[in-house]
């Protein structure tokens, strides 16, 4: 099997993080979210996977190049002209069973049963209690006849998550070049979802099929609660670190130092951090990062970050009252 991962966008919604870095490098609990992606691809029988580059895309190169041995290879997109238009430049690199895959989020399904399954196309989904959020799939006897970007109204509570699967790459690129014809675009950009429903038009078999995990990665509260719940699946114990306590889960990378402080719950520290004399709850800390005398919670610290504080320190009276204003979270 074919796979093909846009990794072009510029990740907005994750700066300050994203602009050292493509979005999906930023870390989450203890590895960059595309490794977790790549990760339960391993599972299948690749043949080869067709990176599609933009922003710092040697970055992802390297990355893939350093930590994996399958095919890979690595085309830019020189617009940012959406979805479509970033498959479209996978065009005679892949054919035949595709599997498309957007490394924005953290999923799980059955993707062994795609191999020779016999419909034109999957798109997977997740019911969700708001789907107004989402693009969704609306089905009719058990097969996907329309999708609605954001709807309004709850026509569907089936939303796409961003994992799709085609049995002929060079059919939806047919589509795609159809789409682009028609200038079935939103805005300046053209999205899959289009391209999808020119297949259902010309009578091609897409059916939606369940996702067991999807945690989203593409904002900073989204990127915390997606490293508690991987966190919270591990099932290692915490390491044993003297003058400080670990309050699991935790993931603390072997070079990261600590000194006389309290990590945990829901922390991840990357390799060569340092943090000393302080207390860190529900955070990301990142590659190389130096966190010294502070408390720190529901934080993310990128990568050569310094965070230097200074605790309290008091001189208070009978009868007297220290408060002290609660920053809201985000």
């Amino acid at each position: 099997m074919h796979v093909v991962i846009p990794v072009a966008g510029l990740g907005t919604r994750l700066r300050p993080h994203t602009w050292s870095k493509p979005k999906p490098l930023v870390t989450v609990a203890g590895k960059p979210i595309l490794g977790h992606v790549l990760d339960r691809l391993l599972r299948l029988p690749l043949d080869r996977v067709v990176f599609v580059t933009g922003y710092l895309g040697e970055q992802i190169e390297q990355f893939v190049r350093q930590h994996y041995r399958f095919d890979a290879v690595f085309v830019e997109q020189p617009e940012p002209l959406g979805q479509s238009h970033a498959l479209l430049q996978a065009s005679g690199l892949v054919d035949g069973p595709t599997l498309v895959v957007f490394p924005d989020l953290i999923f799980d399904a059955n993707l062994e049963a795609l191999v020779g399954c016999p419909w034109d196309g999957v798109v997977f989904v997740k019911e969700v209690d708001d789907p107004r959020r989402f693009g969704v799939v609306i089905v009719e006897s058990g097969r996907i006849v329309r999708l609605v970007e954001k709807p309004t109204d709850p026509v569907s509570r089936l939303a796409v998550v961003g994992v799709y699967y085609f049995r002929s790459f060079a059919d939806l690129l047919e589509a795609i070049e159809e789409q682009i014809a028609m200038d079935r675009r939103r805005g300046n950009e053209y999205y899959l979802a289009e391209a999808i429903q020119i297949l259902i038009d010309r009578g091609r078999t897409i059916v939606p099929q369940p996702v067991t995990v999807w945690e989203d990665c593409g904002t900073v509260d989204a990127l915390l609660q997606t490293n508690r719940f991987l966190l919270d699946r591990r099932a290692e114990p915490p390491p044993a670190i003297p003058t400080s306590v670990v309050v699991p889960p935790v993931v603390i990378d072997p070079t990261a130092t600590i000194e006389h402080a309290v990590v945990g719950p829901y922390v991840s520290i990357g390799p060569h951090a340092v943090v000393a004399h302080a207390i860190v709850t529900d955070s990301i800390i990142d590659e190389g990062a130096r966190i010294e005398n502070v408390m720190l919670h529901r934080s993310i610290v990128g990568r050569q970050a310094r965070v230097r504080g200074d605790f309290l320190r008091v001189n208070v009276g009978d009868s007297s009252e220290i408060s002290f204003a609660q920053l809201e979270d985000g």
